[in-house]
């Protein structure tokens, strides 16, 4: 058996004591290394005491060289708005978004801009600030009696970043714009939206948004005065989870809803409308789970997505909507579940689907592609479904182009567009030769 000596004995506990430090105890207005802890400028973090003062004055204090303001763990109830200034960073003591329970970590218990959404935001950003590793949660906000909030983040200026962050109850959550904004980065960020989750307009350079996921699930819980099928009845009715107007190459990949009225919703603004590349994103549990009511010439890029259509009384994946007159490309994404149609187009550009999958199985649907206006590209897709049109050609339609599809029932198209159609490789398969003896 090994022995230690005590000279040993005492390196080895020396070297513990190295791996945990003791924390760091500052001097109010002296921080080290640019580095700001709310607590030595009043903070209590009880969950009692308003801290919006206290927060306020690390930023103002941190704003005059830049730096980060530091929310350890605890809870710090905010009645009022924070002020991020430029080049700071105001951050709390979690490396990554948190899960339902337990509800540790920094906490920010929000309960300023009730009844009011044009109110100030709980953040309020501009150039070069950094909001980052913390939940907010509204503590008066009930499941039963929803009221109305301002958005919990507010971003403008250039160069503003959202991440590792989660909200528990937001009424309204992001919104970027409709101030001139360039180069907001969203990433790793999760939780229950009410209202509106994400909202992006007036950026004119390139936007990131990454990682976004909004459940109900996140109130769910009863620590939190959750219940989830109240809440996601609310979500159904009332969520559009991600609007875009004017935004001029914006990135989007990998984010989800579940569950919305709207999943991803595309406008026009007074500052204009989107054009950008939007790749492995999802919907789920929507009433619409895609809608471009306007876009730029240019137009959208959706590739890698899944799309589920299945609540309210008009369930529809993709909906084009009349005053449309951009275009709309769609690349190896999936749209499944009881929707009445996979896709309506009614807009006057032009909708393609290239390697994408078709299917529904809700007994009262029509055509999974009921395309009624504009100009129509279906190439290389599978339809799966064996009790219903495949693709019914309004006469409206400027010109459609279906060919080299695929499917168990072969490709059924009602219609030609009065003509105006080129159809090829769409018949329903012979059945094969039997195998020789």
């Amino acid at each position: 058996m090994m022995r230690w000596g005590l000279p040993v004995l005492m390196l080895v506990l020396a070297g513990c004591a190295s791996l945990h430090p003791a924390p760091l105890v500052e001097k109010v207005g002296v921080p080290m290394e640019g580095l700001y802890p709310v607590r030595d400028f009043g903070a209590l973090a009880d969950g009692v005491a308003d801290d919006t003062a206290a927060i306020q004055r690390a930023i103002d204090c941190a704003a005059e060289k830049g730096g980060s303001v530091y929310l350890p763990p605890g809870r710090y109830r905010v009645a009022g708005s924070l002020q991020v200034k430029p080049g700071v960073t105001l951050r709390g003591a979690n490396t990554a978004p948190m899960s339902i329970t337990p509800l540790t970590g920094t906490i920010v218990l929000a309960t300023g801009g009730r009844d009011d959404e044009n109110a100030p935001a709980l953040f309020e950003m501009t150039n070069a600030t950094t909001v980052s590793g913390l939940t907010v949660y509204y503590p008066d906000q009930k499941a039963n009696d929803i009221h109305p909030y301002s958005w919990t983040v507010h971003m403008q200026g250039f160069d503003t970043t959202l991440e590792n962050a989660t909200f528990i109850n937001s009424y309204n959550g992001i919104k970027v714009g409709p101030e001139p904004n360039v180069r907001h980065r969203i990433r790793s960020v999760v939780g229950c939206v009410l209202r509106r989750g994400l909202f992006v307009d007036a950026c004119t350079d390139i936007g990131r948004v990454e990682n976004v996921q909004f459940h109900c699930h996140w109130w769910s819980d009863t620590i939190t005065g959750g219940d989830g099928d109240t809440i996601m009845k609310y979500m159904v009715a009332n969520l559009e989870a991600f609007v875009f107007g004017r935004t001029d190459w914006e990135y989007a990949s990998n984010n989800f809803v579940f569950p919305a009225k709207i999943g991803w919703r595309f406008i026009k603004t007074d500052a204009g409308t989107c054009n950008g590349h939007f790749t492995a994103n999802g919907a789920d549990a929507c009433e619409t789970a895609i809608q471009v009511d306007a876009i730029q010439p240019m137009g959208l890029l959706i590739t890698g997505g899944q799309f589920v259509a299945f609540t309210g009384s008009d369930p529809v994946e993709v909906r084009i909507t009349p005053d449309c007159n951009g275009n709309v490309r769609f690349v190896n994404c999936a749209f499944w579940g009881p929707a009445l149609h996979n896709a309506v187009l009614q807009g006057q550009g032009t909708t393609s689907f290239s390697d994408c999958y078709f299917s529904s199985w809700s007994e009262a649907g029509g055509a999974l592609v009921l395309a009624e206006a504009g100009r129509l590209q279906i190439n290389n897709s599978t339809f799966a479904t064996p009790n219903a049109a495949d693709v019914e050609l309004g006469p409206r339609l400027d010109h459609a182009i279906i060919q080299g599809n695929n499917g168990p029932f072969g490709v059924r198209v009602r219609g030609d567009c009065e003509g105006r159609a080129i159809l090829s490789n769409n018949e329903a398969p012979k059945p094969l030769p039997p195998k020789a003896k």
